[in-house]
């Protein structure tokens, strides 16, 4: 058979797809429901296709469930981040990053501050969902307590922890990124400091004046206090319980593994449950379980510490399991390089074309639900393209980060958006206008592309 026998119609390639925004939009939309229904069927419709195209249910069922194992080590890390929230909050390690961050920081530089603080963590660790889930729960907590709107919060803290994520040797996907293009890491990084810098600096400006909107109002001095009072009736505080996370930071920059370095931190959380808060092994196993319950009888710090547990993350493990089926389908019936290939006829300059690639990560962390598939499809699609215009892998290798990384936690059925939306307590559409870093590092990429900034040619030897 032919090549050209073999491609899908792109007809046909974009069925699943028109069916997948039509059902979800209806459903999150209009019904006011969760994305899993629409996403079993869209499977459904994705398979049909696959098996007009000849694919036997061998064939597709393979696909799925070499989509679901891309994602196997997330769906682990999230299931122990929901273990280790429920003990940390049990043990008075939330508690009392909350209770010191209400002391030290002010809403006027809060948000600023908490884009900073995300983004050293993440460098040095290299995870933003580590990030996240230890020092991005208690932000969220202090956030609240200062009066600032949770969604901010969360836009900064997505921001920091996706800079950290992209521009980090440590990162599974800034590594990633160059092994597809077929570049060196450090080449790799050096590149992405010209998009992710000004975009960065626009990124911490902006959340700096919109901390004057919150310094020029009146500071609610008496929730705040009514919080730390609480707060410290409840639970001991103590500098001691600081350490957890830093424990936890300083494993994983030592590259320990996330699955065991967070593992630890759940352990670590209930041995200081037991001895700092007097709790029962009952106590530890149930918060690891289920989640940890305030029964303070004050709502603000109810809601803040009412979370956690393996179970609070099952629903958020089902959505990835869903979404990442479709888009293995996809993969294996060949609907998705149908796709790309037919966006890529259209590519005529170097701006078309990096505009393209963007587009098509993003395209994919919407359809595939993986940051890894947004990064290693459209990197194999497109890299034809860009050495034919002469220029060097690292512009493509930027690309694929610059979109591929920064849009899958602004879906809110991919497997990162799932993730931060369900740890942060935050639906992914409520913190997309505020994840300034992630919307504004995209439309730098696209403006070099047409202009031509740092859009590195090969040599005539590399060429060649």
């Amino acid at each position: 058979m032919s090549r050209k026998q073999s491609e899908m119609p792109i007809g046909l390639a974009v069925i699943p797809v028109l069916f997948l925004i039509a059902s979800l939009t209806y459903v999150i939309g209009v019904l006011k429901q969760t994305p899993h229904i629409p996403l079993i069927l869209s499977v459904a419709v994705a398979a049909i296709i696959a098996g007009i195209r000849g694919k036997t249910w061998k064939s597709i069922r393979e696909g799925m469930v070499h989509g679901i194992t891309l994602a196997m080590n997330s769906i682990l890390i999230l299931i122990i981040v929901g273990t280790m929230i429920g003990t940390w909050i049990l043990g008075g390690v939330v508690p009392t990053m909350i209770y010191y961050g209400l002391k030290v920081l002010s809403p006027g530089i809060f948000l600023a501050a908490t884009m900073v603080i995300c983004s050293v963590i993440a460098l040095g660790t290299g995870s933003s969902w580590s990030t996240a889930g230890t020092i991005g729960v208690a932000l969220i907590g202090v956030g609240s307590g200062l009066g600032i709107p949770t969604p901010m919060v969360a836009g900064a803290i997505i921001s920091g922890s996706y800079f950290g994520d992209k521009m980090s040797p440590l990162s599974d996907t800034t590594n990633l990124a160059p092994a597809v293009a077929g570049t060196d890491l450090f080449s790799h990084i050096r590149h992405m400091v010209y998009t992710t810098t000004p975009a960065y600096i626009i990124a911490l400006a902006l959340y700096a004046l919109l901390g004057l909107k919150f310094a020029r109002g009146e500071m609610n001095v008496e929730n705040i206090q009514i919080i730390l009072q609480t707060i410290s009736a409840n639970f001991m505080v103590h500098p001691v319980l600081l350490l957890p996370p830093l424990l936890v930071i300083v494993m994983v920059v030592k590259q320990v593994p996330p699955l065991p370095a967070l593992l630890g931190g759940t352990a670590i959380g209930g041995i200081l449950a037991v001895i700092f808060q007097h709790s029962s092994l009952l106590d530890v196993i149930v918060s690891a379980h289920n989640g940890y319950v305030s029964n303070t009888g004050v709502v603000m710090v109810d809601d803040l510490l009412t979370r956690g547990g393996l179970m609070s993350m099952m629903e958020t493990v089902a959505l990835i399991i869903c979404a990442l089926s479709f888009g293995g389908i996809m993969e294996r019936s060949g609907a998705l390089s149908a796709i790309a290939a037919a966006l890529i006829k259209r590519v005529r300059r170097t701006g078309s074309l990096v505009a393209t690639t963007i587009f098509s990560c993003i395209g994919m962390n919407t359809i595939a639900s993986d940051q890894y598939m947004a990064i290693v499809i459209p990197g194999r699609m497109y890299k034809a393209a860009f050495d034919a215009k002469g220029l060097h892998p690292k512009n493509l290798s930027r690309c694929l980060e610059d979109s591929g990384t920064l849009s899958s936690p602004l879906i809110p059925w991919n497997s990162c958006g799932a993730f931060m939306g369900k740890t942060l307590g935050v639906d992914p559409l409520h913190y997309l206008p505020y994840a300034f870093l992630n919307l504004l590092t995209p439309m730098v990429s696209i403006l070099f592309g047409y202009t031509g900034i740092t859009m590195h040619k090969l040599d005539p030897e590399q060429e060649a």
